[in-house]
């Protein structure tokens, strides 16, 4: 079995009789020598490359991506057999540490410290003696009310970091219950949770069903105090209502790593708005634990069992 692994990423397991593992170039050309491998790895390769490997690898059973996302492999056309498999749990960490980052930067507003750092200027209402609680403010995450939308294991790993930050965390999902010792409610219950809410932290896929998710009325539902923290995907959020909510302080602000275009636009408003914080998609990034699953794959392609992460099961397997 070949199986295509980018240069992208540390991988430095040994051939065995039943896997020969090709180190390429994901930004150029498969060479045709390598067009009959069973497996590919994607990661940081441009979708023109991806098409080409789409057409040229037929003999594919399994893509496996190191993204949580695979919405541009799933448009593809890969082999019907193909299984089409997420790097679903290798960004757990970065992402909940850029969320927890993003948090806490517009808990403690970070984005004005620096700003008046560079004015030179002490700010005095941001130091000094401070309200515990305040009622209709976030400036903190003890008693803060944070709804994370999109409860896998990304969010139940944030949940139990801000848990012992104090938080009082709800996840949002697809179905209601208990999660990892927190509740859990779906998306028709959001208006039950939006209200209260000091912080609501996105992480939902770039799927039809959950584009602009976070529409203008549910951003209405928000409370004046509210931050909303976007570490998922851009595709999830109506730009236009976030926008129009920041511009009118409708909400307190907006913490995002991701957007509708991205890079973000030169012309888009979000770059001048006081109450956005900006980064560029830079929650993941970090697969962690990449080698171990390619080589668990690998290992369950061989011996005929059922491959982890898969989004797209195709017939034939």
């Amino acid at each position: 079995m070949k199986i295509l692994v980018p240069q992208s990423i540390d991988f430095s397991a040994q051939n065995t009789q039943d896997a020969e593992f090709i180190v390429f170039d994901q930004k150029a050309d498969i060479p045709e020598e390598h067009w009959d491998a069973e497996v590919l790895v994607v990661w940081d390769m441009p979708f023109a490359q991806q098409q080409k490997a789409a057409m040229q690898l037929r003999n594919l059973r399994c893509v496996q991506a190191l993204s949580a996302g695979v919405d541009s492999l799933l448009a593809l056309d890969f082999p019907e057999s193909t299984v089409i498999c997420s790097g679903s749990g290798l960004h757990t960490i970065p992402v909940a540490e850029h969320a927890l980052f993003l948090l806490l930067t517009a808990a403690r507003r970070g984005h004005e410290l620096r700003d008046l750092q560079h004015q030179r200027t002490w700010a005095k209402h941001l130091g000094g003696v401070q309200p515990v609680h305040p009622k209709h403010d976030f400036r903190s995450l003890d008693q803060a009310n944070v709804v994370i939308w999109g409860f896998g294991s990304i969010g139940s790993y944030l949940a139990a970091i801000l848990k012992q930050l104090g938080a009082n965390v709800t996840g949002v999902a697809t179905e209601a219950g208990e999660r990892d010792g927190f509740p859990v409610v779906t998306e028709s219950q959001l208006d039950e949770v939006l209200p209260a809410a000091h912080a609501l932290v996105m992480i939902l896929p770039s799927t039809p069903g959950t584009r602009q998710a976070l529409n203008a009325d549910r951003i209405a539902q928000l409370p004046a105090h509210a931050w909303v923290v976007n570490v998922g995907r851009g595709s999830t959020v109506d730009e236009a209502a976030l926008v129009d909510a920041l511009q009118r302080q409708r909400i307190a602000g907006a913490a995002l790593d991701v957007f509708a275009t991205e890079p973000l636009p030169q012309d888009s408003p979000l770059w001048e708005l006081p109450n956005a914080i900006i980064s560029p998609h830079a929650a993941g990034g970090r697969p962690l634990g990449a080698q171990d699953l390619i080589l668990r794959q690998v290992s369950h392609l061989i011996k005929g069992e059922a491959l982890e992460n898969a989004v797209s099961a195709r017939k034939g397997y």
